[in-house]
């Protein structure tokens, strides 16, 4: 009798210490695990493997009391664990994992790639979800801010971390920063304690065999309470994207209301072959069993079962291109090459950023060719509808002074067009006083004239009329031997000869928009030559459109000062003082005059661009009249603020007789 109570007390001793909150675990195998992950005999918990586009959870399996009630202050808690991350290419990340405190061990719905498995496009930021995250980070996504490819951050309730920098850690004798690499392969130590008395929040992560840094990498003063519940779970998620990555947890241990354990580094395990090992064994493997089926006679079938998959592989491909995309052909690249090119669109091959979106060095790596990419947002002015016309215009035109779409892509709601890469930049860059290139008289009259070229073919030598709309310094780029290319065919637009050329959204750069289409919003070829009269102007005296005339006066307007200048006689004085007075002054003064006549306030007075090419040619001459012509268009327009008819010229010279701008754009069916 005396044996069965004590069993019984026993029993209960047992069920009663079961259902005990734990305050302190080491990796034990108490976890759960669901999607990638796996657990292997020697503790070694792998996260994520090859595959891409994956998500793994583990999370130790019984809640954890992190406060008494919901008002309640809370307790604090600290855990540290070892890490590694092996990507698929060595340069090139596959998306990276978090430490998560969840309200539940379950996250159903989670996405992988830039989601790392903890939220979705629908739930992401909701203020229900309460969840706390130090995310490591390899992928820099700009829809969550991140500062690189590199980081580690704090994340409540979304990706866009409250605080975050480049993963490393701070000596302790000198303070110098010493940069860690996530995607390294090398395993790392990271602390992460929370100090319930401060509210203050520290993560501190260093190479596995070093002491642990006095300084964290990471600081905040904050107060979670609001957002941890009662009961949370504490566990890792992580996930890969297009590009897959092997990531591993080597050994973890956690505590509540005090510091966790150190880790015996020595008893841990090994990180096991890397993943170009396993694909080189498997490759191997293909090549002995394609032999053995040769040899057993099954090459027959081998070729018909390829040629099948080959031939449905083709038609899916097929059916998920657009009408347009049949139509104008220009080459289609993939988004990995496109990222394997530019180095996953890291920020040292950004060459420039505007509303447009972004524009990336790179180098394809079948060929070896630089290209330039344009990288356009899902936010940005330039759309799907802008992108559609640049593909369907640009993609067809060939002509040396424009700059050559080689390709496209798009990949969900990013769209990327790939250029020739142009390694001397845009001419703007080269008129700033702050750049180190100098041109000379004889490169920049070179490059007005190459730009006239392009845009002569654009309005009257190509089988439609296009409108480029944008046309100034930033949209000029020179290549190696620094001719001038027209680029950015982002705002371009096109119609038939002998067809009604304008568009009706107002689109460009202020500065360089026309009278009439900032009044009537209708661009057409006779605006984008007033644009190209301001670009010659600009390119002849290297100054701004509006440059200060002293510190006590008005900004001036160039085209006002130019005119000042030829009512007195001294046009000259308005060259680029750079230029040092070596130039050719009959030509100086024909860009000059010719420029002012482009952008002269009455269209009807502008020239075609072939007699505009016929000028800087020396094949025609410039008309005498038209000096009195401007001033008095000019005078006009600032007495009664509007634009004026031309007088005392022949508007048969420099009109385009065959064109008529009563029709709009859109009546055409274009």
């Amino acid at each position: 009798m005396c044996n069965s109570i004590i069993v019984i007390l026993f029993v209960l001793l047992k069920l009663a210490s079961s259902n005990t909150v734990p305050d302190e675990f080491s990796f034990n195998g108490c976890l759960k695990l669901d999607g990638l992950a796996e657990a292997d005999p020697n503790g070694l918990l792998t996260l994520t493997t090859g595959l891409g586009r994956g998500v793994a959870h583990v999370f130790f399996n019984l809640p954890l009391q992190f406060k008494n009630s919901t008002a309640g202050s809370i307790s604090s808690f600290s855990t540290t664990f070892v890490f590694a991350m092996v990507p698929e290419y060595p340069k090139l990340g596959g998306h990276g994992l978090a430490f998560v405190i969840s309200p539940s061990k379950d996250i159903p719905g989670a996405l992988p790639c830039q989601y790392l498995g903890l939220f979705n496009d629908t739930n992401i930021g909701n203020s229900s979800n309460h969840i706390i995250a130090v995310e490591l980070d390899t992928v820099q996504d700009f829809e969550f801010d991140d500062r690189d490819d590199n980081h580690v951050g704090i994340d409540i309730n979304t990706l866009i971390s409250n605080i975050s920098k480049t993963a490393g850690y701070f000596d302790d004798q000198t303070g110098t920063f010493h940069e860690l690499y996530l995607k390294s392969g090398d395993p790392m130590q990271i602390w992460i304690e929370y100090n319930g008395t401060k509210e203050q929040l520290n993560v501190t992560i260093h190479p596995v065999g070093e002491t642990r840094p006095i300084r964290p990498l990471l600081s905040m003063t904050f107060d979670l309470s609001p957002y941890i519940l009662d009961f949370m779970y504490v566990g890792f998620s992580s996930a890969t994207g297009l590009l897959a990555s092997s990531q591993y947890i080597l050994g973890w241990n956690f505590k509540m209301d005090g510091q966790a354990q150190d880790l015996e580094i020595s008893k841990l395990p090994k990180i096991p072959q890397s993943l170009g090992e396993k694909k080189g064994s498997k490759k191997l493997l293909q090549i002995i069993l394609g032999v053995t089926l040769s040899v057993a006679g099954l090459t027959l079938i081998s070729l018909v079962v390829l040629g099948a998959l080959f031939v449905s592989r083709k038609k899916k491909f097929m059916e998920i291109l657009e009408d347009w995309e049949v139509q104008y052909g220009p080459h289609r690249f993939t988004y990995k090459d496109l990222f394997v090119a530019t180095k996953g669109f890291k920020e040292n091959e950004l060459l420039g950023s505007g509303g447009f979106g972004r524009v990336y060095r790179g180098t394809l790596p079948s060929s070896n060719t630089k290209i330039a990419v344009k990288r356009i947002s899902h936010d940005s002015r330039q759309g799907m509808r802008e992108f559609l016309a640049e593909i369907s215009t640009i993609g067809r035109l060939r002509h040396p002074n424009l700059v050559r779409l080689l390709g496209y892509c798009r990949r969900h709601h990013e769209l990327f067009l790939v250029y020739d890469y142009m390694p001397n930049g845009s001419l703007e860059k080269c008129l700033s006083n702050k750049s180190n290139c100098t041109l000379d008289w004889s490169q920049r009259f070179k490059i007005i004239k190459d730009v006239a070229s392009g845009l002569f073919y654009l309005h009257q030598q190509w089988v439609q009329v296009v409108i480029h709309r944008d046309i100034k310094p930033a949209n000029v780029l020179l290549d190696n031997d620094m001719n001038g290319k027209l680029g950015d065919f982002g705002l371009a637009r096109f119609c038939d000869h002998g067809n009604d050329p304008q568009t009706s959204n107002i689109a460009g750069t202020l500065g360089y928009i026309a009278p009439e289409l900032a009044r009537t919003g209708r661009a057409n070829t006779s605006t984008d030559l007033y644009a190209f009269g301001i670009f010659m102007l600009e390119v002849v005296c290297g100054r701004r459109l509006i440059e200060p005339r002293s510190q006590l006066q008005d900004q001036q307007f160039l085209v006002d000062w130019i005119l000042e200048c030829w009512d007195r006689g001294t046009i000259l004085d308005t060259v680029d003082s750079k230029l040092e007075n070596r130039y050719v002054a009959q030509e100086v003064e024909l860009v000059l005059k010719l420029g002012l006549l482009c952008s002269h306030p009455c269209a009807a007075a502008r020239p075609s661009m072939s007699s505009v090419v016929q000028y800087l040619d020396g094949i025609a001459q410039l008309p005498d009249t038209i000096r009195a012509s401007i001033i008095q268009a000019h005078t006009s327009m600032e007495n009664s603020n509007q634009p004026s008819v031309a007088p005392d010229v022949s508007t048969e010279r420099y009109s385009n007789p065959s064109l008529t701008f009563t029709e709009s754009f859109a009546s055409h069916g274009r």
